[in-house]
């Protein structure tokens, strides 16, 4: 049987988002990729990396080359929490030097799916697609 701290579920998997952006700002890619489960995945326009190992390779030569001085944002859009279950959609993009808005081609929204794991909230999966993006005409 599964218990839950509702607010403090809440508050644990809201953190998420704010430890990748630290651990983006530091361009941190062991840190980021602590943030998923060994297994986890994560999908980004073009890219697939499957396990903590892959994501942070592929977050290492990211920050070394096309996000090299770039930060990222991201606001909580929509929470919802099962047991040891929680998918949090958020809404943000990239922030290249000076920028303090994400420009439309790098504004997001992003899908996180939490797990709990001897009682830490880690992603198992991780998508982000472009927002805004106009539909057929």
């Amino acid at each position: 049987m599964t218990t839950t701290d509702l607010p403090a579920d809440q508050a644990a998997v809201t953190d998420i988002p704010r430890r990748l952006v630290t651990a983006w700002a530091a361009h941190d890619a062991a840190a980021f990729a602590r943030l998923f489960t060994t297994d986890g995945t994560m999908i980004l326009p073009g890219v697939y990396c499957k396990g903590t190992e892959a994501i942070r390779a592929h977050m290492t030569a990211a920050f070394a080359h096309e996000l090299e001085g770039t930060r990222v944002t991201g606001q909580p859009v929509d929470l919802r929490i099962d047991g040891d279950l929680a998918v949090l959609i958020t809404q943000g993009g990239v922030l290249a030097s000076g920028e303090t808005e994400p420009s439309p081609e790098r504004a997001i929204r992003a899908t996180w799916v939490a797990v709990k794991t001897g009682g830490e909230w880690l992603l198992t999966a991780y998508q982000n697609s472009p927002r805004d993006v106009p539909g057929p005409a």
